[in-house]
């Protein structure tokens, strides 16, 4: 790996046939459907007699593009916003325009940390394959939440012991903390931060 510009901010490498940049700000995002468009990002790299030059490149996103935050969960476009940082992979094939255009392969942004909500309900259903637990009315969908769970969800017993996610059973009573966004599906689904059983 070939450091080709680096700066205070941010920092641009070249491994193999992939680029990677480090820390670059994000100055516009467009996006018709959440899940294709483009970043535009800006990059500093160093000048002579100590001075920083600032670069655009606009990243272009589509289906094979990875999108996911600072802890590896799956994001989509409209969550990047301006003034957020960002670490992007992508082709070293630019574009002639300005700022020049290239495929990004991989976007890893990083989120503020979001507010932390808590419910205590039952658990309705309990996806153990695809890493989804339900909670709310299990007679009805729109009457329940969807919540994620990734190796950085906390699930605990009532004795405050971890435990994995196939212990739990429908009908248990949990307290949950999750983040203060969901999706616009029904169930709305979210990532739970902790869970622990109240009741068995």
């Amino acid at each position: 790996m070939s450091d080709l510009t680096g700066g205070a901010n941010s920092t641009l490498f070249q491994d193999g046939n992939v680029m990677q940049v480090q820390n670059a700000l994000v100055e516009e995002v467009y996006t018709p459907d959440s899940r294709t468009g483009y970043v535009r990002i800006s990059y500093s790299f160093p000048g002579e007699r100590e001075m920083i030059f600032t670069n655009l490149l606009q990243l272009n996103v589509n289906w094979n593009t990875i999108l996911i935050n600072q802890y590896n969960e799956s994001i989509s476009l409209c969550r990047i916003l301006k003034g957020m940082t960002i670490n992007a992979w992508f082709s070293p094939d630019f574009t002639n325009s300005t700022p020049p255009q290239t495929n990004a392969y991989r976007i890893v942004a990083f989120l503020p940390a979001p507010n932390v909500r808590v419910l205590v309900d039952r658990i309705a259903s309990i996806d153990d394959q695809n890493g989804f637990l339900y909670v709310g009315n299990p007679n009805n969908m729109a009457d329940q939440i969807r919540f994620t769970i990734s190796n950085l969800t906390q699930i605990l017993d009532q004795n405050n012991n971890p435990i994995p996610l196939n212990i739990l059973q429908p009908g248990q009573m949990i307290r949950v903390e999750y983040g203060d966004f969901e999706t616009a599906s029904i169930p709305p689904q979210t990532p739970a931060f902790s869970i622990k059983m109240i009741t068995y």
